[in-house]
């Protein structure tokens, strides 16, 4: 990879993530004097921030390893950075969702938070996954199918960086099914579903997670190749067909909210699957079109600009549209950091897939 392209590539999610900081104080600077949509809008982008920076913690351990500025600093310092801002986003989605009492907008938004955090915790699992990434083109183009590639993870560390993903998932999932069930107002629909939306996310990344992992151990089989791929597919559909039955059923105008951000949760999930197709098509064969996937990713970044515009034109008719154009704008960034990742992987893939 060439040096200059290394770095515009570590400045996409580094890029994405000051907008998303600095457009989320802006809209919940006004929503001290505006309203409570403003809060929670506010809150939801400036914790994407946490995503962003898991990323470039993503895209930084690659891309030292390919240029080879790789050193032991590094190693630990990337994952170390990535987890300790999806704790902290984590614990202030926790304290959020406590200030209820206070102000419902808090609830709402706490619980969005947690869920980012969440996702920001396996993306860094990621990251993690990703410390010994040079052996998937070693192992592709050198190594028979079962043959150890010496110096690997062990087997138990394999297994507990698959399982960080999984246990996040089920953490949000458990959360957001007593939410729903609660029932208790349109706060806990809202925070439910939206909840329920990124432990989807975090579930896909399972998979993503599960194919660096199994790539670098040199255990990834033909038999598995595109089951992680229909796997993440099928989670980003259900945000999608939920979202959008969720909008056609709408009982008030509080449901527009979730409904929108669960379709792009949804397209979230297909920028993730971007990878997880690269990575499945390159191992072990030759494939044309990869250096075609990054445009996935892009095509997500587009529908979520796209949609937020759609959504701000509709505000002016109805103030139920504000959150989920703010939201999008946000999603649509965390989607354009995804196509860095991608392009990445396809870089440091292409041995592979020439």
């Amino acid at each position: 990879m060439n040096y200059f392209m290394s770095i515009f590539f570590r400045l996409i999610p580094l890029l994405m993530g000051a907008i998303c900081f600095s457009y989320g104080i802006y809209v919940t600077t006004l929503g001290t004097a505006l309203g409570s949509g403003y809060l929670v809008a506010g809150h939801v982008l400036i914790s994407l921030t946490a995503i962003c920076i898991a990323l470039y913690c993503t895209a930084a351990t690659i891309i030292r390893q390919l240029i080879n500025r790789y050193s032991s600093f590094f190693k630990w310092f990337l994952p170390v950075l990535g987890y300790a801002v999806s704790l902290f986003t984590v614990g202030m989605g926790i304290y959020y969702w406590n200030l209820h009492t206070i102000n419902t907008a808090y609830f709402v938004s706490g619980n969005i938070i947690f869920g980012v955090g969440l996702i920001a915790c396996c993306v860094t699992t990621v990251a993690t996954s990703s410390t010994r990434f040079l052996f998937i083109p070693a192992n592709s183009n050198k190594l028979q199918p079962g043959d150890k590639p010496q110096g690997a993870f062990s087997e138990n560390t394999a297994k507990i960086l698959i399982a960080i993903p999984a246990f996040c998932a089920l953490v949000g999932l458990i959360r957001s099914i007593v939410l729903i069930s609660a029932g208790l107002s349109s706060e806990y629909f809202v925070a439910g579903h939206v909840l329920f939306g990124t432990s989807l996310v975090c579930a896909s990344l399972i998979a993503l997670v599960a194919s660096v992992i199994r790539q670098i151990q040199n255990t990834f089989t033909d038999k598995e190749r595109w089951k992680w791929t229909i796997f993440v597919l099928i989670l980003g559909s259900i945000n999608v067909v939920l979202g959008i039955g969720i909008l056609l059923v709408q009982k008030t105008p509080a449901w527009i909210a979730p409904g929108w951000v669960l379709v792009g949760l949804g397209f979230i999930c297909y920028s993730i699957s971007s990878k997880v197709i690269l990575l499945a098509s390159v191992w072990r064969q030759t494939f044309s079109l990869a250096k075609r996937i990054p445009l996935i990713p892009i095509t997500t970044t587009l529908f979520c600009l796209f949609t937020a515009a759609f959504l701000f034109e509709a505000e002016l008719f109805n103030s139920a549209f504000f959150v989920p154009a703010r939201v999008m704008v946000g999603l649509g960034a965390v989607c354009f950091t995804l196509y860095s990742i991608v392009s990445i992987l396809e870089s440091g893939t292409s041995g592979s897939s020439e």
